[in-house]
C-alpha cells in the first residue's frame, strides 16, 4: 500500500491530506486564527466546583471555561479515604475536598472545545515525544500493542528501564498513547509509554529522547507563579510537525509541501527529531494546487454532503448531531444478481468499508449508531461486522464496535479529541437553525393569519401591515385570497401586505398602523 501525504499552507491556514493509495483518508486542519489547543498544558484557576457531578469548571484563558471531572484529578496519597496504596484498592476523595474557587491548577487539554462544551481538562500530563510518551506522576513502562514482536518488545523496555536504578517488573499498555500498566521505578519516578514508531529504533535515540523530555517536563513543572490566575505553559506542536512526529516513517512514502518556508522549516525539524524522514520531504512548486492535482479538494466537498454514493449503486445517509452520529445504509440502484439476501449482503460488505473511511475522513466521533441493511443469515452478519473491523483497524484513533442489536443495530464509539470536519468548515444554516428542513409558505401563510387575529383582538389598529418574504406574500394574495377577504372582513381592519427580500421563508412581522 503506498502512503503519501499532502501538506497545503496558507497564511490564515494549514491543511494535511493523508493518501492511501491515492485516496483521501484523512484531512487535518488547523487555522491560524483557531488553533488547535489539545496537548497544552495551563495553568488554570478553579471557577466553580460541582460536587453533584463531582466535576470543576477551569479558567484557562479561553472563551469557555473548561471541564475537569474528578477521574482526571492527581491527588496526594494523604488524601486517600482509605489511606491505601497505588496498589490497593482505595477511595477518592469528593471533589470539594480537594478543589476549590480561587485554586489554581495545573492542567492538560484532551479534548478540544466541541459545540457548545468547553475543552476537557486532565491533571494527568503526558508529553509525547518521537518514540516515546513521558507520564511525569507514574512510575510505570508500557509498549504500544501495535508493536507485535515480543522480543523487539522487551529489548525495548529493556532499553527504558536500564536507563534507571531499578529495571524490573514492567508490564504492557493497550494503546500507544494511553497511561501503560507496570511496576517499573525510575530515579525521577516518572513513567514511559513506548511508542510504535520506537520499534527498530536505537537505545542512543531513545535515550535522547527520554532526556529531552525529562529536561521538558523539568522546565514545565518549575514554572515560576505569576500573577495571572490562568496561562499557558506548554503548547502542542503546530498541526504540520505534529503530524510528522506522529507518522511511522516506514510506511510513508513521500511527503509533498506546497510552501517554500514550511518545507525548509519540516526539513530542520525532520533532521533534528526525525531523521527517517528528511530524504521523503519534497518541496510542490507546480502551478497547480497541490490539492487539486490529487483530488483532495472534491473529496472534501464530497465530505461534507449528508449521502455517500457506493460504487454498487447503494448509499449511506449519515446524520452527525451534537449527541451521536448515525449512518444508515441503503440498497438504492443495487438490484444484484441472485437474490435478495445475497444483494443486501454485498451491500452491507461495501457500505462497511466506505463508513470507516468516512469517519476517518469526516472525523466523526463520540457514539456512532450504524443502521445495516437487515439480514437473515447470521454469518452474513458475522462477516460484516469483520470487514468493519478490519477496515476500522488502519484508522489512528481508538474505536470500539458491538455485535448487532436486537433491532439490527451496530454501536461502536470512536474517540473524539477535536473538533469534526463539518464543524471546522460549516456553520448551521440562518435559514433553518440547523433543522435541516423550513416551514411551507402555506404554514407560514397560516402562522400570519393567526398572528392577525391576536393582534387585532389585543390591540384597536387603523391598518395593519404584513411584512413577509416574496413568496409567502404570493401565496396570501393568490391562493390564500379568499381567506384573506374573509379575515379582513371579520376583523374590519384593512390588511397591506409588503414582501421584504432580506426575509427569509419563515420570518414575518404583523406591524400596528
Amino acid at each position: 500500500m503506498s502512503v503519501e501525504i499532502l501538506i497545503n499552507v496558507t497564511p490564515q491556514e494549514s491543511r494535511v491530506a493523508l493518501l492511501e493509495n491515492s485516496i483521501l483518508q484523512e484531512i487535518m486542519i488547523e487555522r491560524n486564527a483557531n488553533q488547535d489547543i489539545v496537548g497544552n498544558i495551563y495553568k488554570g484557576k478553579v471557577c466553580r466546583v460541582l460536587p453533584g457531578m463531582e466535576a470543576a469548571f477551569i479558567d484557562i484563558g479561553q472563551e469557555k471555561a473548561a471541564f475537569l471531572h474528578a477521574s482526571d484529578l492527581r491527588f496526594p496519597a494523604d488524601t486517600w479515604i482509605n489511606g491505601g496504596s497505588q496498589s490497593e484498592e482505595i477511595t477518592v476523595p469528593p471533589i470539594s475536598m480537594l478543589l476549590h474557587a480561587g485554586k489554581q491548577v495545573l492542567v492538560q487539554v484532551i479534548k478540544e472545545p466541541l459545540g457548545t462544551k468547553g475543552a476537557r481538562l486532565t491533571m494527568h500530563v503526558t508529553i509525547p515525544s518521537r518514540y516515546v510518551v513521558l507520564m511525569p506522576d507514574t512510575n510505570t513502562i508500557g509498549v504500544s500493542t501495535k508493536i507485535e514482536d515480543e522480543e523487539e518488545r522487551e529489548r525495548l523496555k529493556s532499553v527504558i528501564s536500564s536507563t534507571f536504578d531499578d529495571p524490573n517488573g514492567n508490564e504492557d499498555s493497550n494503546d500507544a498513547d494511553s497511561t501503560g500498566n507496570g511496576t517499573s521505578k525510575n530515579n525521577k519516578n516518572f513513567g514511559y509509554i513506548i511508542r510504535t514508531a520506537a520499534e527498530g529504533i536505537s537505545k542512543e535515540a531513545l535515550v535522547a529522547d527520554i532526556t529531552f523530555l525529562n529536561m521538558l517536563w523539568n522546565k514545565i513543572s518549575q514554572t515560576p507563579k505569576s500573577k495571572k490566575d490562568s496561562e499557558l505553559i506548554y503548547s502542542n506542536l503546530p498541526l504540520v510537525q505534529r503530524a510528522l512526529r506522529d507518522i511511522v516513517a516506514e510506511d510513508i512514502d513521500s511527503i509533498k509541501v506546497d510552501s517554500n518556508e514550511t518545507f525548509s522549516s519540516l526539513q530542520t525539524f525532520s533532521k533534528e527529531f526525525i531523521p527517517e524522514l528528511a530524504d521523503k520531504i519534497e518541496h510542490y512548486a507546480g502551478e497547480r494546487p497541490i490539492f487539486d492535482m490529487h483530488s483532495v479538494e472534491d473529496e472534501i466537498q464530497k465530505s461534507l454532503k449528508r449521502s455517500v454514493q457506493l460504487k454498487s449503486g447503494g448509499y449511506l445517509i449519515i446524520d452527525q448531531t451534537e449527541a451521536m452520529t448515525t449512518i444508515d445504509v441503503n440498497t438504492g440502484g443495487f438490484v444484484g444478481h441472485r437474490n435478495l439476501e445475497e444483494t443486501i449482503f454485498k451491500t452491507n460488505l461495501e457500505a462497511a468499508q466506505t463508513l470507516a473511511r468516512q469517519l476517518r475522513l469526516r472525523n466523526l466521533g463520540g457514539i456512532i449508531i450504524l443502521d445495516f441493511i437487515d439480514m437473515q443469515e447470521n454469518d452474513h452478519k458475522e462477516q460484516v461486522l469483520t470487514a468493519l473491523e478490519k477496515a476500522l483497524a488502519q484508522d489512528h484513533a481508538k474505536t470500539s464496535v458491538t455485535q448487532f442489536s436486537s433491532l439490527g443495530l451496530v454501536e461502536m464509539t470512536r474517540k473524539r479529541t477535536r473538533e469534526s470536519l463539518e464543524h471546522i468548515l460549516c456553520e448551521s444554516c440562518i435559514t433553518c437553525e440547523g433543522r435541516g428542513y423550513i416551514k411551507t409558505a402555506t404554514t407560514v401563510c397560516y402562522e400570519i393569519f393567526r398572528e392577525i387575529l391576536r393582534e387585532s383582538r389585543q390591540f384597536d389598529a387603523r391598518e395593519l401591515l404584513v411584512l413577509a418574504s416574496q413568496d409567502v406574500t404570493d401565496l396570501l394574495l393568490d391562493e390564500e385570497s379568499d381567506s384573506l377577504a374573509e379575515l379582513q372582513e371579520f376583523i374590519g381592519v384593512p390588511i397591506r401586505f409588503q414582501a421584504e427580500s432580506l426575509y427569509t421563508q419563515e420570518q414575518f412581522d404583523v406591524v400596528l398602523l
